[in-house]
């Protein structure tokens, strides 16, 4: 007997719409490409917006011939479906020379030029580490970009929500006109995140300019702001607390040794930012600034500090000692610090009492990460501390520096220190420690 009846389809033709849309997530643009092509509905499911809403374009500064094909890929695709796009983040991969960077600045123009006219929907512009400084940027390709880039940021000023351009190294001119695009419709603007961690050229004393001071005060609702110390100023804290006070969470401020950071602030703007903004907690990382007077003028006691890093980059200097800041600086934000990261060369002195001192003194402290000469018992010490509830720590991470070729030793002293304490880091910590020979 024939069987009239319609032919069996597979359970795939059954999935619900949701689901299918979930399955293209996880695809790259060739896979959707293909799946589009198995019927109607599968087609439809690769033109729905909530697939295209992310989008990473990553400029290839020594392309291979797979790589050439996924940049056209990805560039083809974000313009076909830009007018979904909510995330952009573009990357510049190794950038060698001016013809390459001529291509970009070409490329960059034409689709923020179209996604300028079709997109109503973008929240985030990520563009990390222009690096505009360099010789590869010639003063027109250069000047033609940012011009571009600010056409952008005006035309997208009342939706776009986060900003990044950190490492775009730029002059104090160029940054201001870029950062006042986004305020230009309304003269304020009211994006609540802005990454401008390296955005001007190094050696700017831009915590004494005029001018970042009226571009800072027409931003209105910062929520979180990444930047260097070499903006912070008593104006500037005073912009913050009148116009973002009610929504500034986060301040993450770099302050790096070829900054200038000699600046005075005093420690009431701080207090009366810190006042008028309950929610604010700052995160300072400091790459070889050491030295004790140094950080005694940056780590005011009123400041509402949760997080510190303090890096050496290897740099060994004997003219500073690290004690003193262990010692007197970091116990003020016992009550609310929660990470600490150390990376020390601190060959020539120890520090293990004065660092587990600091430790218990921290109430709140989660985060520990340290890079440093140390000996392996400071390990167990710290472990029977927090065994007894002395410390809270669910995090350490410690590579402790030796001078010795051979650390058979020490990995030895570590592996019964683990096992000693074993069910506690397995059951309560996020742990790594290891031996690191520094010869």
């Amino acid at each position: 007997m024939e069987d009239d009846g319609e032919p069996e389809q597979s359970s795939w033709a059954y999935l619900p719409d949701v689901c299918l849309s979930h399955v293209f997530h996880w695809l790259d643009d060739r896979d959707r490409s293909r799946a589009a092509l198995v019927c109607k509905k599968w087609s439809c499911t690769m033109h729905s917006g909530s697939l295209w809403r992310c989008r990473t374009i990553t400029f290839y500064g020594q392309p291979s011939r797979a790589r050439t094909l996924e940049f056209q890929s990805a560039l083809w695709y974000t313009k076909k479906f830009g007018k979904y796009l909510k995330h952009l983040e573009i990357k510049l991969s190794n950038p060698y020379n001016t013809p390459f960077i001529k291509k970009f600045q070409v490329i960059m123009r034409g689709l923020l030029s179209h996604l300028g006219k079709c997109n109503s929907h973008l929240e985030s512009l990520s563009i990390k580490y222009l690096e505009l400084d360099c010789l590869i940027w010639k003063n027109v390709v250069r000047a033609q970009f940012i011009k571009n880039l600010a056409a952008f940021l005006k035309r997208m000023s009342n939706q776009l929500d986060y900003l990044n351009l950190k490492g775009a190294r730029i002059t104090l001119e160029e940054g201001c006109e870029l950062l006042n695009s986004l305020s230009s419709l309304t003269n304020r603007s009211f994006i609540s995140e802005i990454n401008i961690e390296d955005f001007f050229s190094l050696h700017l004393s831009v915590y004494s300019s005029a001018l970042f001071h009226q571009t800072m005060s027409k931003f209105h609702r910062l929520t979180i702001l990444t930047f260097n110390y070499n903006c912070i100023s008593d104006e500037l804290l005073d912009i913050l607390r009148e116009h973002s006070s009610h929504s500034l969470c986060t301040l993450n401020i770099k302050c790096h040794i070829h900054d200038p950071h000699g600046q005075a602030v005093s420690g009431m703007s701080w207090a009366n930012l810190a006042k008028r903004a309950p929610k604010l907690n700052v995160n300072f990382f400091f790459e070889r600034v050491m030295k004790h007077d140094h950080l005694a003028r940056i780590l005011l006691v009123e400041i509402p500090v949760r997080s510190i890093s303090l890096r050496s980059c290897y740099f060994s200097d004997p003219d500073w000692t690290m004690r003193p800041t262990l010692t007197n600086l970091l116990p003020a934000y016992w009550h609310g610090l929660q990470k600490l990261t150390l990376e020390l060369n601190n060959d020539h002195e120890l520090l293990d009492n004065e660092l587990l001192q600091l430790i218990l003194s921290c109430k709140r402290l989660l985060f520990l990460k340290v890079w440093a000469f140390l000996s392996v018992s400071f390990i167990e010490r710290l472990l029977q501390n927090r065994a007894e509830r002395k410390c809270i720590l669910t995090t350490i991470k410690v590579r402790i520096y030796t001078a010795q070729d051979d650390s058979t030793e020490e990995e030895q002293l570590l592996a019964d220190i683990y096992r000693k304490f074993k069910y506690l880091i397995d059951s309560e910590l996020n742990y790594f420690v290891i031996t690191y020979p520094m010869v």
